[in-house]
């Protein structure tokens, strides 16, 4: 079948193999609609010839923004075809940021999804002096666009089935001589300390990174996947879209991503991989509806959790259960676990995993508890795939063992170095962070990690983001954070301290949705987010999910005080990720005045929020953030 060295390569090669076995549906229009093997190699192939003949280079870039959809990685895989290099760009990423990606990887070309992201280009395209054309694969709305820069993706199709008449073999000659060192994609980083990094990966890195990871969780042809991380982030090709290619299983996608939930259900996928937000969006969605339940449910619910809870626990601590307890799991899987499993659209899956950042130890419990089970797994854009668990040694505290082919050490500051055939190239155009990552060999992960007896990794924090107070208390915020977010009343929080400070302290974001529908259930009157989230009650509501986070903690780390932020954490204002990290330093220096005033004798901060009218209105409102205590 041919070399496998680059991607191109492995998409002929399972043509060869499976040519008419499907290898990607996408829902349209509520109809599934199918791509072979062939299809899809036909569809890389033209549209990698369309693209040189107008005047793609090899090493020349492709930014690609849209949504998850076939023509995303057609694009991509097209152009990696080609001797070049394709980079993604967040689908709600605003014009700045896209400006940012594309001219910091010179792009030559860009590939988007439809009119909105369209518009983006458009609106930069004179500040964009190396783009060339702006190729779209959904029309609608573009029909009176008369931009020279515009072409639709099934015309440069057309140039390519043109092009070939005169070029016969050039791209099954270009496939052929593609290496696995050569660039293959471009990972701007979440930036959360600064402008976001373009991390080079190699088709080997990459390669190499998706066969550790099915090492740990076996894939076959007959498997289904669901694409549902951002193509832009590097956890799709890890996690989705290379091991698709590698093992031939078949990868869907959702016709909208509000239908996310109700497609998945559908396809019934065999293997499923989450970040931890999508995760606790789950736990707190089952806790939203359970809420809302009718008394019979809930007392089901209230029934079989514990038993759920009590296996999950034995299996942890490597026990089996007994009779009474396997007969008990029995009956609550019949009438709790597998409806509810169903409803999740996780009633096939074999396993689930979880990756990107700590995932509340509450949410891990209670996802084992109804009959998942989910996997902690650990990489990162630099290092590749480091760590999971693997079958039968679950220890939800860690993050597993390091992968197959993966050498760890620790710093004497705790700092994790990885080396293995999975790590970046460079930072691209930037040698001096490159080199400063990159040490005799070992990548620096910058991540604050604990080897335990067992050999598994701890995963701690960012070793930026270890806290430490004035007593030289440690302190982890992400694990404060983490178990916050698994009530269904708080969507986010940020956990402050410092050398200069004697306690740690916390921004939280109400659940607006979940909180409101407590609010009217208790008769608690309110007018706006701002106004719902000053409210005694609601304050009172959320000091009891601190307390019980605090009773996890040492007495020194606990968290003596918080305010209710009067908005939510936004990206669209650099306060998050794009991958929803928090960006500490800049949310720190924001919000410093709120922070001061938790670490002084304030007990409020007067702070102006726009709000929006249901008619449109647009106006400023000023309120007092309140700072409280946690009794």
């Amino acid at each position: 079948m041919g070399a496998r060295e680059t991607i191109p390569q492995l998409i002929k090669s399972n043509c060869e193999r499976w040519g008419q076995r499907t290898a990607m549906c996408m829902k349209y229009r509520g109809i599934w609609r199918r791509y072979n093997w062939k299809d899809y190699y036909e569809k890389v192939k033209y549209f990698s010839l369309g693209l040189i003949s107008l005047g793609f280079r090899p090493g020349d870039v492709v930014c690609i923004i849209g949504d998850n959809e076939p023509e995303w990685f057609w694009g991509e895989f097209a152009a990696q075809a080609a001797g070049g290099i394709a980079t993604g760009i967040f689908v709600d990423a605003i014009p700045s940021e896209v400006k940012y990606v594309a001219v910091h990887s010179g792009a030559k070309f860009a590939i988007v999804n439809d009119q909105e992201q369209t518009d983006k280009f458009l609106d930069i395209k004179d500040e964009l002096p190396s783009l060339k054309k702006v190729i779209y694969w959904d029309p609608k709305g573009l029909k009176n666009y008369d931009d020279p820069t515009l072409i639709s993706f099934a015309e440069v199709i057309e140039l390519g089935r043109e092009y070939e008449k005169t070029h016969s073999k050039l791209f099954e000659q270009n496939v052929e001589k593609g290496r696995g060192d050569d660039g293959a994609f471009i990972y701007y980083t979440s930036g959360t300390t600064g402008l976001p990094k373009g991390a080079m990966l190699t088709h080997r890195a990459l390669i190499n990174t998706a066969q550790g990871f099915i090492g740990r969780y076996p894939l076959t042809e007959d498997d289904d996947l669901v694409s549902n991380f951002p193509p832009a982030w590097v956890g799709d090709s890890f996690f989705a879209t290379i091991p698709h290619l590698l093992t031939g299983a078949k990868l869907n996608f959702s016709e909208e991503p509000e239908t996310i939930a109700e497609d998945t259900r559908e396809v019934g996928p065999d293997f499923v991989i989450y970040g931890p937000r999508q995760w606790e969006s789950l736990v707190s969605e089952i806790q939203v509806k359970m809420t809302d339940a009718n008394r019979i449910k809930r007392f089901f619910y209230s029934l079989f959790m514990p038993v759920g809870y009590k296996i999950a626990d034995m299996s942890f601590e490597g026990k089996t259960p007994g009779l009474l307890w396997r007969a008990l799991h029995g009956i609550a899987h019949a009438f709790l676990f597998r409806p509810l499993k169903d409803k999740l659209g996780l009633g096939k899956a074999k396993f689930a995993v979880t990756g990107s950042s700590v995932l509340s130890l509450d949410t891990f419990r209670l996802i084992h508890a109804i009959g998942i089970e989910l996997r902690q797994s650990y990489a990162s854009t630099e290092a590749g795939f480091i760590s999971s668990h693997g079958k039968g040694e679950i220890d939800f505290q860690s993050v597993g063992r390091p992968a197959s082919g993966v050498e760890v050490r620790l710093t004497d500051e705790g700092e994790l170095l990885v080396r293995s055939e999975c790590i970046f190239s460079q930072y691209y155009k930037d040698p001096e962070k490159t080199a400063a990552t990159m040490v005799n060999g070992w990548c620096r992960t910058g991540d604050a990690v604990h080897i335990n007896d067992e050999g598994h990794l701890i995963f701690m924090d960012r070793l930026e983001h270890m806290g430490e107070l004035a007593s030289g208390t440690k302190y982890a915020p992400q694990y404060i954070e983490g178990r916050l977010r698994f009530s269904p009343y708080i969507k986010d929080a940020m956990v402050v301290g410092g050398k200069d400070r004697e306690s740690v302290c916390a921004i939280v974001n109400m659940d607006f949705a979940m909180v409101g529908k407590w609010a009217e259930r208790n008769d608690i009157p309110y007018t706006t987010f701002v106004d719902l989230s000053q409210k005694k009650e609601v304050a009172d509501l959320v000091q009891k999910d601190l307390i019980r986070v605090n009773s996890y903690l040492p007495e020194a780390a606990r968290v003596k005080k918080f305010v209710l932020l009067h908005k939510e954490f936004d990206p669209d204002e650099a306060e998050l990720t794009r991958t929803r990290k928090l960006r500490r330093d800049f949310m720190e220096q924001r919000y410093k005045d709120l922070i001061d005033a938790m670490y002084s004798d304030k007990e409020s901060v007067i702070v102006e929020a726009p709000i929006t009218y249901r008619d449109g209105r647009k106006g400023v409102v000023s309120t007092a953030i309140k700072v409280r205590k946690v009794n």
